[in-house]
């Protein structure tokens, strides 16, 4: 098994169609779209030779607390592992090696389909209300949940406080 970083600007179109097949039978959905809202990040890729068996990827995003600066933020998406290798510790694995991609964000967050994995790998979830802002205002996000991952830069934070992002289509968290 091997892990290879690969910045959305230079997948290749079979990467892509590999990342986007694999990321389909993960959510049982077509996810093109989802990526084509994302915009760029970068991705990490568990490969098995030259098969893709797990994804994620991580876009910049600011997540402010009320009355905190807004944080710079590594924010997690689309990890997928292929349904016939789940339970083997691939999702595991790459979001252990993320962390030192991380190391010039502030923060770490993710909006997480199940909690068990990310809990185990010391994600938390944030406890206070969440909004998203958008023209100067902050909307209540009510039904949404949010981990954070503290890194090296993170400030001391009260995950009481009301927590926001910035808006944006499809998938505000």
């Amino acid at each position: 098994m091997w892990i290879e970083h690969v910045p959305t600007g230079t997948l290749t179109a079979e990467t892509a169609a590999s990342i986007y097949a694999l990321c389909d039978a993960a959510y049982g959905c077509a996810t093109r779209p989802l990526f084509a809202e994302l915009g760029n990040g970068d991705h990490l890729l568990a490969r098995r030779g030259d098969e893709l068996v797990a994804h994620l990827m991580w876009v910049s995003r600011w997540l402010e607390p009320e009355g905190r600066p807004a944080l710079e933020t590594g924010y997690v998406e689309m990890v997928a592992t292929d349904p016939s290798e789940e339970r083997r510790g691939h999702a595991t694995m790459l979001l252990r090696h993320l962390v030192p991609y991380l190391s010039d964000y502030q923060l770490a967050a993710l909006c997480p389909a199940t909690d068990t994995l990310y809990t185990r790998l010391g994600w938390r979830f944030w406890r206070g209300p969440l909004f998203t802002r958008k023209d100067g205002r902050w909307i209540p996000t009510p039904d949404e949940r949010v981990m954070i991952l503290p890194l090296p830069r993170t400030p001391a934070l009260d995950l009481d406080l009301p927590l926001s992002v910035e808006w944006r289509p499809g998938e505000v968290w």
